[in-house]
């Protein structure tokens, strides 16, 4: 049976397309994978992908996602899965996701990936209903064929979550372990918000027993002032699976009310924020 804890890829045999419980969408999601060599250009502290290296995804075959959405989608249509893998408080489908095991839209085929997954939702009258979401890091924003992409994932009134776990140079170097330019970012994060509705991310942990200090937590907060009218929140959350990465016995969750004290910090900005301990 599904449960938070259990986010592996591969659950359901297919190449492209996994089931999750997401605790922040609040239900099942089906998500879609463009990484299946578990290749990234980040390498966050925090990943819970295996064997995660450096690089991008192979050639998305696109025959073989569109067919594995279509199938997957009709047994949860038609037959009794949610029934026999979902826990009766999370039986409903709430969106299809581009996460998986990288940066989606490092994938050549990411916008064609994107007319997939909606010619499948219209084909079962679910483009209506089902949000269809893309996680990133939002470093391939510059691409014209990434715009493009999160530009049909706004005309489908879907949604980006934006990454951004540390707002300075430091940090960003420590937790996703690449370089960060403010504005680099900022531009990028404005460019994908003026394409479709768009929240930031935030992983907020403690690393080798600390919280991020307080220069850190002031460098996130004004990066954010900006963008109060910009973006439609923040999704704060905390550990819920461990990290498969070296640094993982440096990682603890912290408290409930430590998150939830950010959080208000956050909120002060006049900025909504959603909290997953």
């Amino acid at each position: 049976m599904l449960t938070i804890d259990d986010h592996r890829r591969d659950r359901v045999g297919l190449t492209y397309v996994y089931p999750v419980i997401s605790r922040r969408a609040g239900g099942v999601s089906i998500g879609i994978n463009l990484n299946p060599n578990n290749a990234c250009n980040w390498a966050c502290v925090y990943c819970q992908v295996p064997d995660l290296k450096r690089g991008g995804p192979p050639a998305v075959d696109l025959a073989v996602l569109e067919a594995e959405l279509r199938g997957f989608v009709e047994q949860v249509c038609t037959g009794d899965y949610l029934t026999r893998e979902v826990p009766p408080e999370m039986r409903r489908l709430v969106d299809v996701a581009f996460s998986g095991n990288g940066e989606p839209t490092s994938a050549d085929g990411f916008a064609e990936a994107v007319v997939c997954v909606e010619r499948v939702l219209r084909e079962f009258s679910l483009a209506d209903a089902l949000t269809v979401r893309l996680i990133t890091n939002g470093s391939l924003m510059h691409r014209p064929a990434v715009r493009e992409g999160v530009r049909r994932i706004g005309a489908l009134r879907g949604e980006v979550w934006f990454k951004l776990d540390r707002a300075s140079e430091a940090g960003v170097a420590r937790i996703n372990q690449v370089a960060f330019s403010p504005e680099k970012t900022r531009k990028a994060l404005l460019q994908c918000a003026e394409l479709a509705d768009t929240w930031v991310q935030t992983c907020w942990f403690a690393m080798d027993g600390e919280e991020a200090d307080e220069a850190e937590q002031q460098a996130y907060l004004g990066f954010l002032a900006s963008l109060e009218n910009k973006i439609k929140g923040v999704h704060l959350y905390g550990l819920a699976r461990p990290s498969l990465q070296p640094e993982a016995p440096r990682l603890s969750s912290l408290a409930p009310e430590r998150l939830r004290c950010f959080a208000d910090r956050i909120e002060a900005l006049g900025i909504r924020v959603t909290v997953s301990p």
